[in-house]
């Protein structure tokens, strides 16, 4: 029975046929120590490891991110509608321990547990009301951006609000950490001006990608004395290959299938270097693009004009260690770090695979800015991994260079 014969999109470049197949894209970011990535999380949530202990302190020395929850002042007391209490609350939570923030029948979102946690701070009006509608007492949370299945997010931002006057913060602190021990941890709740909204005020979201490397990789980087490479030792034979196919029909290019006894897969290069990453995702910083080629599962009203444009004010990567049982001195990572404005629903993570598999097949440095302009989505990478993305903080002021996790050399 043969393969199922896919199309894949019709790239013209010189890198064509170095460039993976989506089947190609999927099992190389699949096949990693991703545990380990999400133990490390997940001992940043219960506040065992800061995120430090990857990035080192001095990416902290210059920033406050960790202290600074930026907060409205509070309303002056008015009576009817502006009578109301509105809180900020800042949670972390574990991705592998949650199916995504958003509500959905019957499965264990963040959304769903904290809305209940604060079913017993709902005034009597609205109690009274979802009672007689048949539905349970809870609370209603706004967020600052919803995160999928496995995203971690170390601080989060929600709102809650209630015309109840006897609430304090502390008693939501509590009701919320009793939830889910170990999974979901409050980090402060403040009260703020009813104007606050997490989403619509937010200046900045940034997010934090870990990619790790395997064992196998780590042995063959020892041996490239020194060099951030993963190296499958294919780019040379895959080049002697490459140079025997350039006479065929450009317009085949895009069209080829590669199927799995064919050489021309296993002769792909499968090596990157993190500074090589680092100068695709720099070229990005400081413009406002369109990322509706690094989108995924939006609605097709959203695909063109401004809905779909994002500035993004820092793309860089960086090779870490991060700690673990497994390796006495870390296991070898790139991290990638991007803050914009608003992100688009998966575009880091697709961002995040396409750079590598961009890295690897020896694009431009500029070959991501050129498949903004791309008539499918098939040209850039299905999303890497939930397991590698945690998102950092949410930003109420303007953005500060300095306040980086990995700063510019």
């Amino acid at each position: 029975m043969e393969n199922k014969v896919l199309i894949q999109y019709n790239h013209t470049d010189p890198c064509s046929f170095a460039r993976w197949t989506t089947k190609e894209c999927f099992q190389f970011m699949s096949a990693r120590p991703w545990q380990q990535v999400m133990d490390f999380y997940s001992d940043v949530v219960k506040d065992r490891k800061p995120l430090s202990a990857l990035l080192g302190k001095a990416c902290l020395s210059k920033s406050n991110i960790y202290n600074r929850l930026e907060s409205l002042p509070p309303s002056q007391d008015k009576g009817g509608r502006w009578a109301r209490l509105t809180f900020k609350i800042v949670v972390s939570y574990h991705g592998g321990s949650f199916d995504g923030w958003q509500r959905q029948p019957g499965l264990n979102t963040v959304q769903s547990v904290v809305e209940k946690s604060l079913g017993k701070f709902v005034d009597e009006r609205k109690a009274q009301m979802l009672k007689d509608k048949g539905l349970p007492l809870e609370g209603a949370a706004l967020v600052a951006g919803r995160t999928d299945k496995g995203v971690t997010a170390v601080h989060q931002v929600c709102s809650f609000y209630t015309w109840r006057k006897d609430v304090k913060s502390q008693d939501i602190t509590d009701a919320i950490n009793s939830a889910a021990p170990g999974k979901l941890r409050v980090i402060s709740v403040t009260e703020v001006s009813r104007a606050f909204h997490p989403n619509f005020t937010a200046k900045w979201r940034r997010y934090l990608y870990i990619f790790p490397f395997t064992d196998e990789e780590d042995m063959e980087q020892n041996n490239q004395s020194g060099e951030n490479v993963q190296n499958f030792k294919s780019k040379e034979n895959y080049h002697e290959h490459k140079n025997g196919c350039d006479q065929c029909n450009e317009a085949n290019v895009g069209n080829l299938v590669i199927n799995d006894n064919e050489d021309l897969e296993t002769l792909k290069p499968r090596e990157f270097t993190v500074s090589r990453v680092n100068q695709l995702l720099h070229k990005l910083e400081g413009k406002l693009l369109s990322y509706k080629m690094f989108a995924r599962d939006t609605k097709p009203s959203r695909n063109e004009g401004p809905p779909t444009e994002c500035f993004l004010y820092h793309a860089r990567a960086k090779e870490s260690k991060l700690p673990c049982s497994e390796h006495e001195k870390g296991r070898r990572v790139m991290c990638i770090e991007l803050v914009a404005n608003r992100f688009l629903r998966r575009m880091v993570r697709v961002l995040v695979a396409t750079s590598i598999r961009e890295a690897a097949a020896g694009a431009d440095e500029d070959a991501l800015l050129k498949l903004m302009d791309a008539t499918c989505r098939r040209a850039t990478a299905p999303p890497a991994p939930p397991d590698g993305l945690c998102l950092v903080d949410v930003g109420y002021e303007e953005f500060d260079p300095q306040d980086c996790l990995i700063l510019k050399e």
